[in-house]
């Protein structure tokens, strides 16, 4: 079905899309609502607001100012004529350009912007600058987003690692009380004698002895440098759905050039992520050291590095501390961002280094992470449970 537009109606079309104002060529003025979406873009995407309008700075022909009233009510225009996901667009544009990231600082701008994973990350890079008058309502902001992701991932994380303890709990060499006939006959069927009416039981599927004890442990290191802000926010989170499931001992540690220890804060992911700095150096070897002290059990035990791998420390200390790891038993899963951004940067060099001795090294999306943590817990290669769902 083929729709008519007509020739009014293009032109105005082309001066939404091409902005400018009445003398732009194409001899259309706007009107009412027209007019307040083309000015609520133009503030943000107007050479000349953009070229002077800042914090500061003197005001252009548009734009938001230093006004708080005046952001407001802009935020209120774009909630109106556009839906939320280029709201979130238009807003983070805005914060870049136009630098209005001290007027997030004001509680009163703040519980109007529309809450997404960009503004998370902001927040926790101003934690430091926040007044208290402000801090309470960021603690909103942050927790309306986390209960979000809950929503998305908690289910399907505690399936994934309910599934890889139960398959981690069967053995292929069970003492004689522990031998699961069922699955081991199903095993074997290739070795079926007609002759003798039997299988040879060539491979022994069996049910292992649960300890008493917890049954793995999960340490998830963080690297808090400012570009992986995502991948911050994604760890509080999975780390405090982790810490929730009774089988699990984990542990989280943020690091920049300093190393700190979040794992009694897991109860909250929203006080884990005011615990950290974005920001700073980065020392992964440090942050290596400090979780080698945490292993007890290396053979039970599954690191997951979250880190580009740029290291501003020392190097060759990285290399040999994943090295030793890894020959105590613990499986060192390196993830070079948890994020939906897609291939990220990250040291080649490094990742290379680290791979050689023994740690799987791959970029990981948010929603991939439920399997790979399970194929690690399982023992299995954490890469082909990502390149499955890919």
């Amino acid at each position: 079905m083929t729709t008519t537009v007509s020739d009014a109606e293009r032109l105005r079309r082309w001066r939404l899309v091409i902005g400018g104002d009445d003398a732009d060529g194409t001899g259309v003025s706007l009107h009412t609502d027209d007019a307040r979406m083309d000015a609520a873009l133009g503030a943000v995407y107007d050479l000349r607001n953009t070229s002077s309008n800042r914090l500061g700075g003197r005001r252009g022909p548009g734009g938001l100012g230093r006004s708080a009233p005046s952001v407001t009510r802009w935020l209120g225009d774009i909630r109106r004529y556009f839906s939320t996901p280029v709201v979130r667009v238009l807003q983070h544009d805005a914060i870049e350009r136009l630098e209005l990231r001290q007027l997030l600082l004001e509680p009163e701008l703040l519980s109007t912007v529309e809450a997404d994973l960009q503004l998370v990350a902001m927040l926790i890079e101003l934690n430091q600058l926040l007044p208290d008058a402000t801090r309470d309502t960021a603690r909103q902001v942050v927790a309306k987003v986390l209960d979000e992701l809950r929503i998305r991932f908690e289910d399907r994380i505690r399936a994934a690692v309910a599934g890889a303890l139960a398959r981690g709990d069967r053995t292929r060499r069970p003492r004689p009380s522990d031998i699961d006939w069922p699955r081991t006959i199903h095993a074997n069927m290739r070795h079926w004698l007609p002759e003798q009416h039997t299988v040879v039981p060539e491979r022994l599927v069996g049910h292992g002895r649960r300890a008493p004890s917890l049954a793995r442990d999960v340490v998830i290191a963080v690297d808090q440098s400012a570009s992986m802000a995502d991948s911050v926010v994604y760890a509080a989170l999975f780390g405090s759905v982790l810490a929730r499931i009774p089988s699990l001992r984990t542990q989280l540690v943020a690091f920049d050039t300093a190393v700190a220890d979040l794992t009694e804060l897991l109860d909250d992911p929203v006080d884990v992520l005011f615990g950290v700095q974005l920001g700073g150096g980065t020392d992964i070897a440090a942050a290596l050291t400090y979780c080698r002290s945490l292993v007890t059990r290396p053979a039970e035990t599954v690191l997951v590095l979250i880190s580009d791998l740029f290291e501003g420390g020392d190097a060759v200390a990285m290399v040999s501390h994943v090295a030793a790891l890894v020959a105590q038993g613990v499986t060192v899963v390196v993830v070079l961002s948890l994020s939906d951004d897609g291939t990220p940067a990250f040291d080649h060099v490094n990742a290379a280094e680290l791979e050689a001795r023994g740690a799987v090294v791959f970029g990981c999306t948010p929603d991939q992470f439920p399997d790979m943590l399970s194929a690690a817990l399982e023992g299995r290669d954490p890469r082909q449970a990502v390149t499955a769902l890919s």
